[in-house]
C-alpha cells in the first residue's frame, strides 16, 4: 500500500520538478490510500491558487484511491506520533493512517525525512512550470 501526502499530490498536480517521483504510487490506485485530511489540504490549496473547479478536479482524481477517514485509534496514535517526533497535527494523523494501513508514506516534507516506512523525496531547486 502507498499513501502520498499533500506535498506529493501538490507536486504531481502542479507538474513540479519531482512530479515523476509521485506518478507511480498515484497511478496505482488499487494500492493508494488517501486520508480525508489529505483531501482537505490539497483541495484547500488548489482552490486558493486555481479556483474551486480545479480543486474539484483534483479531488475527483484523488478519489480513485482508497479514501480513509481518520478513526479514534488513528487519532490517538497520531497524538503519540506527534509527541514522539514533534510533528504538526496533520502530519501526525497522516503518518498514523499510513501505519494503520501498512502503507509507505511518499512525501517531500522534511518532518518525515528520518522516519521508517517513509519514501522521502527532497524538494527540487528547479522552478515550477508556469500554470496553463
Amino acid at each position: 500500500m502507498n499513501l502520498v501526502d499533500s506535498s506529493g499530490w501538490i507536486e504531481y498536480f502542479s507538474r513540479g520538478p519531482n512530479a515523476d517521483s509521485f506518478t507511480e504510487p498515484i497511478l496505482d490506485t488499487s494500492q493508494l490510500v488517501v486520508p480525508t485530511i489529505v483531501l482537505y489540504e490539497v483541495f484547500k490549496l488548489i482552490v486558493r491558487e486555481r479556483g474551486e473547479s480545479s480543486g474539484l478536479l483534483a479531488v475527483a482524481s484523488m478519489r480513485e484511491g482508497i479514501i480513509v477517514e481518520i478513526n479514534e485509534e488513528q487519532a490517538l496514535n497520531g497524538a503519540k506520533l506527534s509527541l514522539d517526533h514533534r510533528l504538526p497535527m496533520a502530519d501526525a494523523l497522516i503518518l498514523a493512517c499510513a501505519h494503520a494501513k501498512k502503507a509507505t508514506l511518499w512525501t517531500q516534507d522534511d518532518h518525515f525525512k528520518e522516519l521508517s516506512s517513509v519514501r522521502y523525496i527532497p524538494k527540487s531547486e528547479q522552478p515550477y512550470p508556469e500554470p496553463d
